[in-house]
């Protein structure tokens, strides 16, 4: 049944709402990008800040009519996460296509879930390290622990490479389609390609960091991309890289506004 309200809705049969609302989740990203993007360049240049989801999303929930926009964008990631996990269903594409589906539909709907609770003032107690220390000292605890613990780092490296190589490689512009007697232009290129390899680098770091908390047993040695970011500025020049990286991520903020628009769906 499910599988075939999907096949309907993208025939056109059903209207064309959900493929609005599902547009509109990446708008939202786009937003959570650009403010994720800002705190890192403050980062850079020694002011304090939360680089990570949950933090973007509070701030928009500090905004004025912050709970009506939270709810607003819990729906909109709903309606991606549900597109996503269509693509997965129907069979679209090949094996690792439909993969990267379902991947992608946990990931919106895990940020639908955050707004939701944000929005109830029931959420964004707890920062991207912790969450992701917290996740590797329960799978330390499973059979295996540091190996599930490795496999995530491992994953999340495969992830660096293909955020990295699919931007160099400009292979985003195979999820868009420009409108009728239209052209992509080159600003939306450049900011795909930034964006992505930004996003890459910062995958990369929270990869390793992961391995080495299964390499050396502490859980307390994985972070997200607050650590990633910290990690980054304590290299040569790292003020310099981590203000890059930031301007990297809302790159790919602006970016996600064009996908809105042009994304082929």
């Amino acid at each position: 049944m499910a599988t075939s309200s999907a096949s309907s809705a993208r025939a056109g049969t059903s209207g064309d709402i959900w493929e609005k609302l599902a547009r509109a989740g990446y708008a939202v990203s786009g937003v959570l990008h650009l403010v994720i993007g800002f705190v890192i360049i403050r980062i850079g240049l020694g002011s304090g800040g939360e680089a990570d989801s949950d933090s973007a999303l509070q701030s928009l929930r500090d905004a004025p009519a912050g709970a009506a926009i939270l709810w607003a964008s819990a729906a909109a990631f709903v309606a991606l996460a549900l597109w996503q996990l269509a693509d997965a269903l129907r069979g679209r594409g090949d094996g690792m296509d439909r993969a990267k589906a379902a991947g992608k539909a946990v990931l919106y709907g895990a940020l639908a879930l955050s707004a939701a609770s944000i929005a109830r003032g029931s959420g964004g107690g707890s920062s991207g390290d912790q969450e992701a220390q917290g996740l590797a000292a329960t799978l330390m605890g499973a059979p295996a622990g540091r190996i599930l613990v490795a496999a995530v780092g491992v994953g999340l490296l495969a992830g660096a490479v293909y955020h990295v190589h699919k931007g160099a490689t400009k292979r985003f512009l195979r999820d868009l389609r420009a409108l009728p007697g239209r052209e992509l232009g080159t600003g939306v290129r450049a900011l795909g390609t930034v964006g992505y390899i930004a996003k890459g680098i910062a995958l990369g770091v929270v990869g390793v960091l992961f391995a080495l908390a299964a390499l050396t047993a502490d859980p307390d040695k994985a972070q997200g991309i607050d650590g990633a970011v910290e990690q980054l500025l304590d290299l040569p020049g790292g003020a310099v890289i981590v203000v890059l990286v930031g301007a990297g991520f809302a790159a790919y903020g602006l970016y996600s506004f064009a996908r809105a628009r042009y994304a082929r769906m």
